[in-house]
């Protein structure tokens, strides 16, 4: 192997693909890139087996093709102490490669590119959908909060894509909060669902740009593949049964809190402060015309409340629930007017934008309540 590229060029490509890098593995050959070049492109791939990365970048002349396994905490330490400049890189023996600069090279060990282990995608029964990636992002960014951490509950420790031919769903729960994102511009000639990890969600809402256009979505019963621009995002699903989600969406609350979004989370996170910390319960009484927010701690005796005018619609109303779980949806919610929809004080909140923000995508929130004194 031996080819000339820009030093900012190989660091982008190594950088984005290095979030599928082990932190700790028991197989070494995942401790690298593995590269494979030819003719002008060089594909760099990186996997822990459960997530692969893999992307595609121009090098600026190739010599001779071929394929290596490079060792990859060293390749992004030597890249991003390197200012902008032409690199050659080329195999020096059996076992090692050079990287030589205008003023200097540094000599390192590779590994056979067939001690990598191969990477399977989906299989000829995937189904392929197309999203933007405007779409995916604001999906992910607005349920990936809300995954549950329970691994007895393997189904609701990742993102949930249930698609239709009318339109397309995400949904994450943790048995106490549930948040839907919902887009029309994403469609299915059939149904179809599958349940996306948190990592491979995490990565995909940090290296996924606006700007990439259009995602190409290809799934089977065990695999997801997003294909991007030159990237290449292959994961393994979660293996389970969501629950029946749309069940638990409230119908028919008809006590409706109308109310700046900004201010009231603020309200929340100032009151919270005197929250118990075990159980971060705060108290919300409802009156026409103004809510009132309460929270105590009566172990070291402090206490605040705070007064908010706002357009209350509805019976008088106590509820109580976790500071935190509300703080979680307020701040991933983006709009101006928040609508919260209360039955009665054990039946869940239904946390909707107000009509005049929903355009073609729509956001709901499910928080269940708690019992406060």
């Amino acid at each position: 192997m031996d080819f000339n590229i820009s030093s900012a060029e190989l660091l982008k490509g190594i950088s984005d693909v290095s979030k599928a890098i082990p932190a700790k593995t028991t197989l070494t050959i995942l401790e690298n890139f593995l590269f494979v070049l030819k003719g002008d492109q060089l594909e760099i791939t990186a996997s822990d087996q459960e997530l692969t990365l893999r992307t595609i970048i121009t090098v600026d002349s190739s010599v001779e093709d071929g394929s290596m396994a490079v060792p990859a905490r060293q390749m992004l330490d030597l890249f991003k102490a390197l200012p902008d400049q032409p690199v050659n890189i080329r195999t020096t023996s059996e076992s090692s490669f050079e990287c030589k600069w205008s003023n200097g090279n540094s000599e390192l060990p590779y590994f056979p590119a067939a001690d990598f282990p191969e990477i399977k995608g989906t299989g000829s029964e995937a189904i392929s959908i197309s999203m933007s990636a405007e779409k995916l992002l604001s999906g992910i960014s607005n349920t990936l909060y809300a995954t549950a951490d329970d691994e007895m509950r393997p189904a609701m420790t990742g993102i949930f894509f249930d698609i239709t031919p009318e339109s397309t769903t995400l949904v994450a729960s943790d048995a106490h909060k549930l948040v839907c994102y919902t887009t029309t511009d994403v469609q299915a000639p059939q149904a179809a669902s599958f349940i996306l990890a948190k990592k491979p969600a995490n990565v995909l809402k940090s290296i996924v740009s606006k700007d990439d256009g259009e995602v190409q979505v290809s799934f089977d019963n065990s695999t997801v593949v997003f294909t991007f621009g030159a990237t290449m995002l292959v994961g393994r699903l979660i293996v389970g049964k969501f629950p029946r989600y749309r069940d638990v969406i409230p119908q028919n609350n008809s006590n409706i809190l109308r109310i700046d979004r900004a201010q009231l989370l603020n309200t929340v996170r100032r009151v919270a402060v005197c929250a118990n910390k075990a159980s971060n319960h705060i108290k919300f009484d409802l009156k026409p015309g103004q809510v009132e927010i309460t929270a105590q701690d009566l172990g070291f005796a402090i206490a605040a409340y705070e007064k908010l005018d706002c357009d209350y619609n509805g019976a008088e109303l106590s509820i109580g629930f976790k500071s935190s779980f509300i703080i979680d949806i307020l701040g991933n919610i983006d709009c101006e007017t928040i609508v919260l929809k209360f039955g009665d004080s054990r039946r869940a909140v239904l946390i909707v934008p107000s009509e005049e923000e929903v355009d073609t995508e729509k956001v709901c929130g499910i928080l269940m309540p708690v019992m406060v004194s």
